[in-house]
C-alpha cells in the first residue's frame, strides 16, 4: 500500500499509474466508494467551500441509490465530478479523490 501527499492530504490505497493517473486498490466495493465521496466532501470543506454542495450530490447519490437497492446515476456523478475537476487546482487532494471516485466507477 503507498501514500501519497497531495496539499497536506493523505491519500491511500493508491498508486500513480501510467501517465499520472491515480489508481485504488478500492474496486467497487459500494462501501468504499460512499468512503471516497464522504472524503471529497470532507476535502472540499477545506479546500474549497463553494464546491461542497456538488461533493454532497455525489455522496447523495451513492446513498440514495444504495438504500433503493438501483445503480447510482452515473450521468449526474459525472456532472458534479467534473464540475470539481473544473474549480480545484491541478495537484489537489481533491482531483485525487476525483480521480479515484471516477476509477471506482468507471467514469
Amino acid at each position: 500500500m503507498s501514500t501519497f501527499n497531495f496539499n497536506g492530504g493523505n491519500i491511500t490505497n493508491s498508486h500513480i499509474g501510467d501517465n499520472g493517473r491515480v489508481e485504488n486498490n478500492y474496486g467497487t466495493d459500494p462501501a468504499a466508494v460512499l468512503g471516497l465521496a464522504e472524503q471529497l466532501v470532507d476535502r472540499m470543506r477545506g479546500e474549497n467551500p463553494a464546491l461542497v454542495p456538488q461533493a454532497q450530490v455525489i455522496q447523495g447519490e451513492l446513498v440514495q441509490a444504495g438504500e433503493e437497492g438501483r445503480a447510482a446515476n452515473r450521468g449526474r456523478i459525472r456532472a458534479a465530478l467534473e464540475t470539481i475537476t473544473i474549480g480545484v487546482g491541478a495537484g489537489s487532494g481533491g482531483i485525487a479523490l476525483v480521480e479515484q471516485l471516477k476509477h471506482a466507477l468507471g467514469l
